[in-house]
């Protein structure tokens, strides 16, 4: 017993250091990312203003699929995936923005997006924990549907959203830092806590690192399942919301590809695909790198082609780490 619990405490301290590690490594790809704009523009990073006004860009940018990623990291560690994450968001804004709901304010309007949202990902929970549909194929039929729907809601037209509240969130600063950014950061934090500070975040890890043992346990497997898909749809009718404040409109093509995003951030972030392990402060950072990489194309007018591939590469990469680091761990615990 005693001797169990040894190697279950260095289990947990190795996890720990590996965790602590990847994030400082996703913080110097971060600075290693602004020497890069340094060099290849020297005269923007001269002037202090810019600076600034530049990392504000960066982490507004970042938060409406850094919301997503939040939820999308917590489906993940549980063993699942959501691949309707922005067809979700495409469905919720266009729903939130119809001139029915637009007439209820903005309350209305957030009070739809969000349950349209969770709506969505109660559905996809029912199917693959009730169902028992694969992840994927149930997620990938829901991108499909609720693309459609959205299309036939609006029209296939792009619908304008009127409420100087809604639309007032892209710009409403509290000392000197975006709302939007404000947001992210309060989800991101709750997130945390929810994950790491909650029986709701122990009970996900268990699921996803091996449903059986967690279903032993006493875990209501299907149940727990069933409210991860939940609470990713809660992630995507905020990020509704956000989108359609930014664009001061809504259309059924919005979020396009933010599924592999939001994959892609929480991947580069530690998050295991077979699930149970994972953290929300990476999945933060991956967010943070992945915008820092399309600002820096920006600001030096690089195509859009080049960005996907070098994200694509990254995600390449990342995979292949948490193999070597998934079949190095596995040796020493069978040692």
């Amino acid at each position: 017993m005693i001797t169990e619990t040894v190697r279950s405490e260095k289990r947990d301290a190795r996890r720990l250091d590996e965790g602590t590690v990847r994030n400082l490594g996703l913080v110097a790809v971060l600075v290693a990312l602004v020497i890069i704009g340094i060099i290849t523009r020297p005269e923007l990073y001269s002037d202090p203003s810019w600076v600034r006004n530049n990392i504000l860009t960066i982490l507004q940018q970042a938060s409406a699929i850094g919301v997503v990623t939040v939820g999308m990291t917590f489906v993940i560690i549980g063993g699942g995936i959501d691949l309707s994450v922005g067809a979700i968001i495409a469905l919720a804004g266009v729903w939130s923005t119809t001139v029915a709901t637009q007439s209820f304010g903005a309350t209305g309007m957030i009070f739809t997006a969000i349950v349209v949202g969770m709506g969505v990902g109660l559905v996809n929970g029912v199917l693959i924990a009730y169902g028992k549909l694969v992840a994927f194929i149930a997620t990938l039929a829901m991108l499909v549907a609720a693309r459609g729907l959205a299309a036939q809601i609006s029209g296939k037209q792009t619908q304008i959203s009127t409420n100087d509240t809604i639309n007032g969130i892209a710009t409403t600063r509290i000392l000197g830092i975006p709302l939007l950014v404000i947001l992210f950061a309060a989800v991101a934090v709750a997130g945390w806590v929810l994950l790491n500070r909650t029986t709701f975040g122990r009970r996900t890890v268990a699921v996803g690192g091996n449903p059986e043992a967690a279903r032993l346990a006493g875990i209501n497997v299907k149940r727990q399942t069933l409210l991860l898909y939940v609470l990713s749809g809660l992630c995507c009718g905020i990020a509704a919301i956000m989108l359609t404040s930014q664009a001061t409109s809504a259309q059924a093509a919005t979020a396009n590809l933010y599924e592999l995003d939001a994959i892609a951030a929480a991947i580069i972030g530690g998050t295991l695909l077979s699930g149970g392990r994972g953290t929300i402060v990476g999945a933060v950072l991956g967010v943070l790198v992945f915008s820092t990489i399309t600002n820096l194309f920006a600001i030096n007018n690089l195509p859009t082609e080049v960005q996907n591939m070098v994200k694509g590469g990254i995600i390449v990469v990342a995979v292949l780490i948490q193999q070597f680091n998934y079949r190095s761990i596995t040796q020493i615990f069978k040692r």
